[in-house]
């Protein structure tokens, strides 16, 4: 429920802000956030940061599964094996549609 009170209390304020602000700084706002997005150094901090979560995520995953054993639902390890793979696979795109460069 606090989170829920805190969401609608940031999006109030977000609309109110918003609208003082005026369409013209929202133009600006919304032109550097897109040269933010497609800044080339930032796109490869975001790609590094998949590749470690991904990593992590297959070396949490057998170490829990060596201790739970069988009862990993396959549907999960399955998932897991694919984020495994794509992790050292460096393929030319993710799923966000994003290269690797």
């Amino acid at each position: 429920m606090r989170y829920k009170v805190t969401f609608v209390v940031g999006l109030a304020l977000g609309y109110v802000l918003g609208t003082r602000a005026g369409r013209e700084r929202y133009e600006q706002l919304r032109k550097s956030a897109r040269q933010l997005a497609h800044n080339p150094a930032v796109r490869n901090a975001a790609e590094t940061a998949g590749q470690t979560g991904r990593e992590y995520a297959g070396k949490a995953f057998t170490a829990v599964s060596h201790k739970v054993g069988d009862a990993v639902p396959d549907s999960f390890a399955g998932r897991v094996r694919s984020l495994r793979g794509r992790a050292g696979g460096g393929a030319g795109e993710d799923d966000w549609g994003t290269s690797n460069t």
